[in-house]
């Protein structure tokens, strides 16, 4: 109960609260959650918000795999668009990754650009990925001082040339370098060596562009980090799996000790294989979406912990770049949008499955502000910053492309029936501030 009077306090009969549903009254001084008690508790405020019956409040999720693509692409995507849409969504801080914009974010000279274009315009909370690249294992250090929360590598072409992957010794070097000071790297695995033996891809079928990207070249890309990680002692992450298949050696590596840990995104706990249209390009993303017995045997994952955290990997393009003109999706440009719609879309598939919105909350905010080191993120908690969001959980609606905040109309999920409405967020206590530009504490 507070003597003195505060900013804020948010009224709910419903929360997440340190993993379970309460009812809390959250009171707010200076951006940060200073009380939570009963919700009738007598606390003046400066504003009073009580939640209707229908409305949870939630921690405002953290996002820690998104493309923002600005400088350099920006008609792919930028800080203004992005950041709106995610707010939109419940998603208070984002992590940006370190390809697409020009230039790539892979010394301090280029991250220096990333916060200054960034500054101004994000309406949420920032935090930067380091990129790891041959010949700049010089530059992880410097790039690891500065504030980046850490380095992602990829183990086969990236799509954007001025991004080119690490081969498995360079990326040894890297690991060892990375564990020097105790950083991590998240790694897109996919063994270059077995896609480039599989099929090509071409055609309108999805059946083929799956055939071009096989689990086997997942599951061994996997366990090459897996064994370097070991080797090394350095942290790793294993972005957006898609292969079920790799559940057990990931299982077996944490048993182990092994300092791994895995993501996992929307569209592989929504889509499946079977259903995707021929020509439906804005499926396209790689590694791709799965059969539903994968997609299955992922939630699985997610509800015996083998899977760590769910992340967007919000990677949109323009729409010329998806070649709807010929719906080939050997030529169309690989990635899918969901900033805006993930929590819904989640909730959604969680809720058929029995899950409770606390799974959500682990899995979309406490678990992914954990990974990266936000302790003061992700959570509903004295200290905390007040990044809070009012969601209808039982509020039904249908995606509309046209009337979502990311730059380009082109998503996966046009048209989808989901549960689960973002009423209100709130940044450090407001609905008005801008977002903070975020440095590795």
């Amino acid at each position: 109960m507070q003597s003195d009077s505060v900013d804020l306090v948010v009224r709910a009969s419903r929360a997440v609260i340190g993993g379970r549903e309460v009812s809390a009254s959250v009171s707010v001084v200076d951006g940060r959650i200073v009380a939570i008690d009963p919700p009738d508790a007598a606390v003046r405020a400066e504003t009073e918000i009580v939640l209707g019956a229908d409305e949870v409040l939630l921690p405002g999720l953290v996002d820690t795999h998104v493309h923002v693509n600005e400088p350099g692409r920006t008609e792919w995507e930028g800080f203004a668009s992005a950041t709106r849409a995610a707010a939109a969504g419940g998603i208070t801080t984002i992590v940006d990754m370190p390809l697409n914009s020009i230039p790539p974010t892979v010394d301090v000279a280029a991250l220096d650009v990333k916060r200054r274009v960034a500054a101004d315009q994000s309406v949420v909370n920032i935090g930067f990925w380091g990129g790891a690249v041959p010949g700049n294992v010089d530059q992880l250090r410097p790039l690891h001082d500065a504030g980046v929360f850490g380095f992602k590598c990829f183990l086969l072409a990236s799509g954007v040339d001025e991004f080119p992957p690490l081969t498995v010794p360079e990326l040894e070097k890297a690991l060892v370098e990375i564990a020097s000071f105790d950083g991590l790297m998240i790694v897109h695995a996919e063994n270059a060596e077995l896609i480039a033996e599989a099929p090509s891809a071409e055609g309108r079928e999805y059946a083929g562009f799956l055939e071009s990207r096989p689990r086997a070249a997942e599951n061994k890309a996997i366990e090459q980090v897996i064994a370097l990680s070991r080797q090394t002692g350095c942290r790793v992450h294993i972005l957006h799996l898609s292969s079920a298949d790799a559940l057990p050696m990931i299982a077996a590596a944490k048993r182990d000790g092994v300092r791994v840990t895995v993501e996992t995104c929307p569209h592989y706990l929504c889509f499946d294989a079977e259903a995707v249209p021929a020509g439906a390009t804005q499926f396209k993303c790689c590694p791709p979406i799965r059969e539903a017995g994968n997609r299955e045997a992922l939630w699985q994952g997610l509800l015996d912990g083998t899977i760590d955290t769910i992340v967007t990997d919000h990677s949109p393009c323009t729409p010329d770049l998806k070649r709807f003109d010929t719906g080939d999706f050997g030529e169309a440009w690989g990635g899918i949008a969901s900033l805006q719609v993930s929590l819904a879309a989640v909730w959604t598939e969680a809720r058929a499955r029995g899950c409770a919105l606390a799974d959500i909350v682990r899995w979309m905010a406490t678990n992914t502000a954990d990974q990266v080191g936000m302790a003061e993120r992700g959570r509903i908690e004295v200290g905390c910053a007040a990044d809070l969001v009012v969601f209808a959980p039982d509020e039904q609606f249908t995606v509309d492309v046209a009337q979502l905040y990311h730059r380009n109309p082109v998503t996966a999920y046009d048209r989808l029936g989901l549960s689960g409405v973002v009423r209100r967020s709130w940044i450090a206590g407001s609905e008005s501030s801008t977002g903070r530009l975020l440095t590795r504490d």
